[in-house]
């Protein structure tokens, strides 16, 4: 459990230090945060770290403006920074008053969104960064881990569980945190609502994993309203649980789907709410396919906050997973869970109706492999894919 793994934004983050007087780096909890942040700390002359949730670090607060005067020279770690967010009009009046880059670096738990509704005061004087779970490149770097790709999707990309000794601990170790986090984290944001009422929408969502959203169904099933599913919808985004994929859109009168598609983030919470604790569990429950289409769209969209990403479905059902652009670039991405994927029609007519020249299967297939299906399409694991994307896109 002690394992430490260079994470990929660690680079990222010390240049934005020597950008930027202060810097967010925002994501669930246990994702990592305080760990990279102790990683960050030998390329600084001086660091304290204070644990907002701890009493001890919180007393050496009770002035604060003193207490960061005293500690000018340093980098001020504050973790859980949504805790106290009447710290973030001190921080501004530090910065403006010491005139350097790197003078704090604050984690928090809940979304950019959120946090800035709190530090609009900084603004100008912040820059964020989002820490997932592991990733799939990072997660190549375990030493022990013999299947990366099929270890992280059963177990998702949390430390604690991708790097448990057996399934069943990781397992164990996601009920409790899905326990904690409807127990308390939610009431710690301030958000008032029901344990029990939030764990049903999370668990009914864990079994429409990747489908058209549709709140009226949703809320008629739960006995809410719409505003309910959409006010839950919205806890779970902006604590990252949830991602909400947007389709296509086009000022032409062409007849798309307007629904978006809603997707658990993690796989490894998603996998633990649905009671699937091993891999044969994973191969053989009904919702395998849309496993894999949510796992491999998370792992593409987490490689940088910079692509564009929607899903494309018309009326006549011709659909395509993911369509990532950057700049002029514009690629397909299809999520196939079989070994021996295939074009399905309604892919290819959908690439001429968007004029997208190139697509790609993601398949379960072994790491190093990628071969055409014809000249515009390729079947490809999931790493040569990210490969490609890392090389042609970012």
């Amino acid at each position: 459990m002690h394992t430490l793994i260079n994470r990929t934004l660690t680079s990222s983050i010390i240049e934005k230090l020597k950008a930027n007087p202060v810097v967010a780096i925002l994501g669930p909890r246990q994702c990592g945060k305080s760990t990279l942040a102790n990683i960050i700390a030998p390329t600084q002359k001086n660091m304290i770290f204070l644990d907002l949730e701890r009493p001890s670090d919180l007393n050496r607060l009770n002035e604060p403006e003193l207490f960061f005067s005293h500690n000018k020279e340093a980098l001020i770690v504050l973790d859980e920074i949504q805790r106290v967010p009447n710290l973030f009009p001190i921080i501004r009046s530090t910065v403006d008053t010491n005139h350097r880059h790197g003078q704090f670096l604050i984690l928090g738990s809940a979304s950019e969104k959120l946090i800035r509704q709190s530090s609009e005061s900084l603004a100008g004087r912040i820059a964020y960064i989002e820490l997932t779970p592991f990733l799939f490149n990072e997660a190549t770097r375990v030493p022990f881990l013999k299947d990366p790709l099929n270890t992280l999707w059963l177990r998702g990309g949390f430390p604690r569980s991708l790097l448990a000794k057996t399934d069943h601990e990781s397992f164990e170790w996601r009920l409790n945190f899905i326990r904690t986090f409807l127990e308390q984290d939610i009431s710690n944001l301030g958000i008032k609502i029901p344990a029990e009422h939030l764990s049903r929408f999370w668990r009914m969502f864990a079994h429409l994993n990747g489908q058209l959203l549709n709140s009226a169904k949703l809320a008629g099933s739960l006995g809410i309203s719409s505003h309910t599913v959409r006010h839950y919808i919205d806890i779970l985004r902006h604590t990252f649980m949830l991602r909400v994929l947007e389709p296509y859109s086009t000022n032409n009168k062409k007849r798309l789907v307007k629904s978006p598609k809603v997707f658990l983030r993690d796989s490894g919470l998603l996998n633990a709410l649905l009671d699937i604790e091993s891999a044969n569990d994973l191969f053989a429950h009904p919702t395998f396919g849309s496993s894999w289409e949510g796992f491999v769209i998370e792992q593409i969209l987490s490689l940088s906050p910079r692509f564009k990403a929607c899903f494309y479905r018309n009326s006549n059902g011709n659909e395509i997973d993911l369509i990532l652009q950057y700049k002029q670039k514009r690629v397909a991405i299809e999520c196939k869970s079989s070994l021996t994927p295939q074009i399905r029609p309604g892919l290819m007519v959908a690439l001429d109706e968007l004029s997208i020249d190139q697509a790609w299967i993601i398949a379960p297939v072994e790491p190093g492999s990628s071969y055409p299906l014809s000249k515009r399409v390729t079947v490809s694991s999931l790493a040569k894919c990210i490969e490609f994307l890392n090389q042609s896109f970012l």
